[in-house]
């Protein structure tokens, strides 16, 4: 990075970005104008650096910014078509690009290249928002600001937009900004400190002005019977209805949740207003876009059951679907996209808290993250006026806006695991950890669970963070612990879709050696506890209604019958039988369950390292720091079998290529003649 305005533009963005009073993930936009030397004329040249399409401010880099020739963009002015046909605008921007790479401009381009001002931000604070969407707003920015910040109608994001905030800069000199009617505000300034510091100044004010001003309880009294449960029983009862709220937002399209209890969620959960306020809908574009038009709300009090309360979801859900699928054919025009799915992306529920919806964990979390911003632009707004946000007309036109339907297109194509959450036993180490590994990079989400809860933590950061995997504490012989894990888990992601049933442990002795207290642990780790996981994973995934897969790390001792080693190849025998009972079993429910059969997986073997290999080795008679090269000779094809190799396996069972299978284990053990299923 060489021009030092592109630095500057950087940092502020950044810092403005970092700060959610200041605007919201991936919300609003930066630019800044200046010169460089043009490569061809080696004369100056006018540009315009500004935030591209997509990227969030927080993060901003230089390769999400989008270059364009100042000179180019501003003639756009003589050419624009007018309102009508403002989106063509859009394609023209890509003529006026300096230089190669690049992000692609946004829709708001036009506002920062034709505003006057060598600087401008464009943001989504909260407390201008509440503004933005009060029913006297433009009374109100008076009120709060004098002339020092002007007021701009609504009008949707586009080249118009930019005219008018143009316009009304240059006829209020004395003017460092603008607040958006049902949008956000604008500011500027002749620096990037100026810019930086109006863009505060008016963010500040604002907050100042609302509280000062406002009264102290806008949502009205708390009901009585829907105040927020303890956090204990509020928990467990999130954890109880979350797959089958997540399975009813997966009607359409699979989706992946997110839970957010706040307090700022359940004291607006708590409050007179909530279904009025609600059914109002968020105003702010970036907010609707990831909200959808308006939440699912449940109208039962906290006092309600857990039973009560599934009824009254699956009842609500038919009439979300049924009013959403009406909105659509009141604003569809020919030319509209399809509808792109009837299910609420936002569940609030009394007492519990709020579960938010999308394509990934991020997606869904994100989700979240704008409606609390909702619920504090209604709150702001409704303690200083009535929030009255833009019409569902125009929000319409906004969600299934050709631009907007463009961008999604974009997108690139989901990897094959996307939307799934997978729960992995034995996961901090060994096989576990290179499926966990393998199923992340695939898409899916992961839940790393392990005796170890620190090292299943860890070996979670190592995978990514936690919109990709939580480590959680997991004795799978133990009921109580095995139930606490699949919390977690569905806490975190909304449910389970993929379990590995691989957490595991051996003792190597002949049968006159072998304690009592030898063959119960090893039965209670691999066979009780894979029956126990499996029942948890069940009971959730026949809840969620998506089908799933549950698979078993047996081993190729299940079948071959080897010196040394009854108690634990007879509880891999046990887990065998459990993959052909439960796929019988659970079939009808689309809950596939298949099992694979490793051998000689010595390299990266939690097993292996906590001694069964020194064991293993001295009934075979070789050093144990060649064992797995014995185990490879003794095989078919000769080569030696890695953690990977299972994980592999994993992917091929669960990765959608064999999507009428179950009951099946395949062998990865480089070819065992004696282990030949017969």
């Amino acid at each position: 990075m060489t021009n030092p305005v592109v630095r500057e533009l950087l940092e502020r963005s950044n810092r403005l970005g970092s700060d959610p009073r200041n605007t919201n993930y991936a919300g609003g936009n930066t630019s800044a104008k200046g010169t460089e030397t043009d490569p061809v004329t080696g004369q100056p040249v006018e540009l315009l650096w500004v935030k591209g399409s997509g990227g969030d401010l927080g993060t901003l880099q230089e390769s999400g910014l989008a270059v364009l020739r100042l000179d180019r963009l501003r003639s756009l002015v003589d050419v624009y078509p007018g309102v009508d046909r403002e989106d063509e605008m859009v394609a023209a921007f890509d003529f006026c690009l300096h230089g190669r790479g690049g992000a692609a401009p946004s829709i708001d381009t036009a506002m920062h290249g034709l505003v006057d001002a060598a600087h401008v931000d464009h943001l989504h604070p909260d407390s201008g928002i509440a503004l933005a969407t009060a029913a006297d707003g433009e009374a109100l920015t008076r009120e709060c600001f004098g002339d020092r910040v002007v007021w701009v109608p609504w009008r949707r994001p586009g080249f118009q937009l930019g005219l008018d905030i143009a316009a009304i800069k240059e006829k209020n000199p004395q003017a460092i900004g603008c607040v958006l009617g049902g949008h956000g505000i604008t500011a500027w300034g002749a620096t990037a400190a100026e810019a930086e510091a109006n863009s505060l100044d008016v963010i500040r004010t604002a907050e100042r002005f609302l509280a000062e001003r406002g009264e102290a309880e806008p949502f009205g009294a708390v009901v009585p019977g829907f105040e927020a449960l303890p956090e204990d029983e509020r928990r467990a009862r999130a954890a109880a209805l979350a797959p089958v709220i997540r399975g009813l937002a997966s009607t359409d399209r699979p989706q992946v949740g997110h839970f957010t209890d706040s307090d700022v969620v359940l004291d607006f959960l708590s409050r007179e207003k909530l279904q009025p306020l609600a059914a109002l809908g968020t105003s702010c574009p970036d907010h609707f876009l990831r909200t959808k038009v308006r939440p699912m709300v449940v109208d039962l009090p906290a006092t309600a059951t857990t039973d009560e309360v599934v009824r009254r979801l699956k009842e609500l859900h038919e009439e979300y679907r049924t009013e959403y699928a009406a909105y659509y054919e009141r604003h569809a025009t020919p030319d509209s996209p399809a509808m792109r799915g009837a299910d609420p992306a936002i569940v609030l529920v009394p007492g519990v808290g709020m579960f938010s919806f999308g394509a990934n964990k991020q997606t869904a979390r994100v989700a979240g993250e704008f409606y609390v911003n909702a619920i504090n632009v209604m709150r702001g707004a409704e303690a200083v006026s009535t929030y009255a946000p833009i019409d569902e007309s125009e929000k319409f036109r906004i969600e299934y806006w050709a631009l907007e339907e463009a961008k999604l297109q974009r997108m690139p194509k989901p990897k094959p695991l996307a939307t799934r959450v997978a729960l992995v036993t034995g996961a901090a180490s060994g096989i576990g950890k290179a499926i966990a590994e393998r199923l992340a990079a695939e898409g899916a989400c992961v839940v790393v669970a392990d005796l170890d809860l620190q090292k299943a933590t860890d070996a979670a950061a190592g995978i990514g963070g936690p919109d990709v995997a939580i480590g959680v504490a997991a004795d799978v012989s133990d009921a109580e612990a095995v139930a606490a894990a699949f919390r977690e888990a569905v806490l975190a992601f909304g449910g389970v879709d993929l379990v590995v049933n691989n957490a595991g442990l051996s003792i190597s002795k002949p049968l006159l050696e072998t304690t009592e207290r030898d063959w119960d642990l090893q039965h209670d780790v691999m066979a009780k506890g894979s029956f126990l996981v499996s029942r948890e994973a069940a009971r959730i995934m026949i809840e969620q209604g998506m089908g799933g897969d549950v698979v078993y790390i047996s081993s190729k001792n299940s079948v071959f019958a080897g010196p040394s080693n009854i108690a634990y190849s007879s509880t891999k025998a046990d887990q065998a039988h459990q993959v052909r009972l439960l796929a019988a079993e659970l079939g009808e429910h689309q809950i596939r369950v298949n099992g694979i059969n490793p051998d000689g997986v010595v390299r990266g073997s939690g097993i292996f390292a906590g001694g069964w290999g020194a064991k293993r080795a001295a009934v075979y008679g070789v050093p144990e720091e060649e064992l797995g090269q014995f185990y490879a000779q003794r095989t078919l094809l000769k080569r030696e079998v890695l953690p990977e190799h299972v994980a592999d396996a994993v992917f091929a069972l669960t990765g959608g290529e064999l999507t009428r299978t179950t009951g099946l284990h395949v062998p990865v053990d480089s070819g065992v003649a004696a282990a030949f299923l017969r």
